[in-house]
């Protein structure tokens, strides 16, 4: 493995850590700054808005520079937002420094991957993204857990400034690992250009229905393990960090098989987890069953990620191909709002904990439609504007 993937990882670690340890610092943060835990809950809308806003705006105004120095560039900002949050005196101030740290996180992954791809061989750009999206996986395992407890021991501040020091760590890697001459030229009007190919709209698309089906149910998870499995609150953390160990053993499974299946293997993924998501509904009362499920549920959810992460930029056929990477962040992002806003709607409508199973079920049937319909565009060239269906120009050489 190419050391220039480890600085990738640990950077997504830190991103993902410092994404998701916010709900397990809920009562803390409330209590630090004298406001509501609904209210603080509310940062985790807003770092969702930061990263949707950040991940193509960044991108675009990175395009000038190489992978490198633009890694380097929203690690700083990603250093400076979890400094800000750790110093933060009022929730405002709070608020605005979750923002800044998110603008990085799109574009990070959307760079990361464009880079990530370059220092292997193109058989194995599928398995490079995966190791370092693992970072991210891994933060659920291993980051999550361990800044709450930090939080409920010492400070949620305290937490913020390690993730800034993770910043820091990935920094020191990317300047000393990653090449500084990696990456292609490229311009903002060649990025846009691949917008006019259907097959990215159809992979982004894929990306919001598909990956919906994720968050409609992992958004109610604590829920649906105290008031249907019968678990306690205590044992919930615990349970969490199995699922994490699913969704990162699923990572490490798409990025190896990836490269042979393609779309292919989504459309089955897809349809595993509905299968998943209807047996879960209909035994979500078995603790043990429960929780081999949910793990089983992360690990179908999560080995597809890679693979089209990596199928959206093959799509795009333009050079650099960073911008449509990011957009694929954003969309991931819109399928995280889109999921658990499915799953409010029908438990407010009194449908219960297992409704959103069903939900997530049905979003996951859509997406492996959605994953057949781009197999079939596959087989045509890439590249193929919304306007025609004349075959697109080679891609030139080098690209890879």
């Amino acid at each position: 493995m190419p050391r220039a993937l480890l600085a990738l990882a640990i950077g997504a670690f830190g991103i993902g850590t410092t994404e998701f340890v916010v709900m397990g610092m809920l009562p803390e943060i409330a209590d630090g700054l004298d406001v509501s835990v609904s209210a603080v809950g509310l940062l985790i809308s807003a770092y969702a808005i930061g990263v949707v806003v950040g991940a193509p705006t960044l991108t675009a105004l990175g395009l000038r520079f190489t992978p490198r120095q633009t890694l380097v560039a929203l690690m700083v900002v990603f250093v400076v937002g979890n400094l800000l949050a750790a110093c933060a005196p009022t929730y405002g101030t709070l608020a605005a420094a979750r923002v800044l740290t998110a603008l990085a996180h799109g574009s990070f992954f959307g760079v990361g991957a464009i880079a990530a791809r370059r220092l292997v061989a193109p058989e194995r750009a599928t398995q490079a993204i995966s190791l370092m999206v693992t970072g991210l996986t891994l933060a659920n395992v291993i980051g999550v857990p361990a800044g709450t407890w930090v939080a409920q021991q010492t400070s949620w501040r305290l937490v913020l400034a390690a993730i800034a020091g993770i910043g820091v760590l990935t920094i020191a890697g990317l300047l000393a690992w990653l090449p500084s001459d990696g990456g292609e030229p490229t311009d903002l009007r060649t990025e846009l250009s691949a917008f006019r190919s259907r097959q990215v709209w159809l992979v982004l698309a894929l990306t919001m229905v598909g990956f919906a089906a994720t968050f409609a149910v992992y958004s109610y998870v604590a829920p649906i393990l105290t008031d249907l499995a019968g678990f306690s609150s205590g044992s919930v953390t615990p349970v969490l960090a199995l699922f994490g160990v699913g969704t990162t053993v699923g990572t490490l499974l798409g990025g190896r098989l990836g490269s042979r299946f393609d779309f292919g293997f989504v459309a089955l993924g897809m349809l595993g987890v509905a299968v998943v998501l209807a047996v879960f509904a209909l035994s979500a009362r078995n603790a043990v069953a429960a929780v081999v499920l949910l793990v089983l549920f992360g690990t179908l959810g999560f080995a597809m990620g890679p693979i089209v992460l990596n199928g959206v930029i093959e799509a795009a056929a333009v050079p650099g191909g960073s911008l449509v990477s990011a957009a694929n962040q954003a969309a991931f992002n819109v399928a995280n709002a889109l999921g658990a806003a499915l799953g409010a709607l029908v438990i407010s409508q009194g449908y219960g904990l297992t409704a959103p199973m069903w939900v997530g079920a049905g979003l996951a049937v859509a997406g492996a439609g959605i994953a057949l319909w781009v197999r079939q565009g596959a087989r045509r060239p890439v590249g193929t504007p919304l306007s025609s269906s004349v075959p697109a120009a080679p891609e030139p050489a080098g690209a890879r």
